[in-house]
């Protein structure tokens, strides 16, 4: 029986969920979709200047995991900009931070942009 998956905890959702070519030949192609929480290892580790082990601290994960959804995310994104593909950001085993006023003392909590608690697939 399979290990169920750890919520990995996430501080801030999108502003913007959809990004994509302008005027390119992406209306034929499926979109990509990026999780939220490997969204939050992009936003973490790029553009806070986390490492690896303060992000897993953040989202309450492994180091090993947190490495996994950034490779992942990473070759999304790639995807996404050389192939002139639609992302979209959705889904995933996350849940928000409950502390907003104090953040979760790594400075990497970023205010709750929608009141969804518990990551879901938009279908």
């Amino acid at each position: 029986m399979p290990r169920p998956r750890k919520w990995r905890k996430v501080c801030c959702l999108p502003g913007n969920a959809t990004f994509g070519p302008l005027g390119g030949p992406a209306d034929g192609q499926e979109p990509v979709i990026m999780t939220v929480d490997e969204y939050e290892t992009i936003r973490l580790i790029d553009l806070q200047g986390f490492t690896q082990e303060e992000c897993a601290a953040q989202m309450n994960v492994a180091r090993t995991t947190v490495q996994g959804i950034y490779n992942d995310a990473r070759k999304k994104l790639a995807d996404v900009l050389v192939n002139g593909r639609r992302l979209l950001i959705r889904g995933g085993d996350y849940v928000l931070c409950d502390d907003m006023d104090e953040g979760c003392g790594f400075g990497g909590c970023c205010r709750h942009r929608h009141g969804q608690r518990r990551g879901q697939d938009d279908e």
